[in-house]
């Protein structure tokens, strides 16, 4: 191999790096933004929403039992 093929190579392997890296920090910016609340959709308001009807819930069944 030449000089020249094993250059092309190091440019091959390095795009391929960047692009799996690009991709990563898309992904994981794209699942943090779903732990921000955001007024309604987000994974973290519904897992508030959850929480509330689930403390509601508590408290009926306590004060059933009581």
């Amino acid at each position: 191999m030449t000089a020249q093929d094993y250059a092309a190579l190091a440019v091959a392997i390095v795009t391929v790096l960047g692009g799996i890296t690009a991709m990563l920090q898309f992904m994981i910016k794209h699942y943090l933004a779903e732990l921000k609340p955001n007024s309604g959709s987000s994974m973290r308001d519904a897992i508030e929403r959850l929480e509330t009807r689930l403390d509601k819930v508590y408290e009926i069944l306590s004060s059933k039992s009581q």
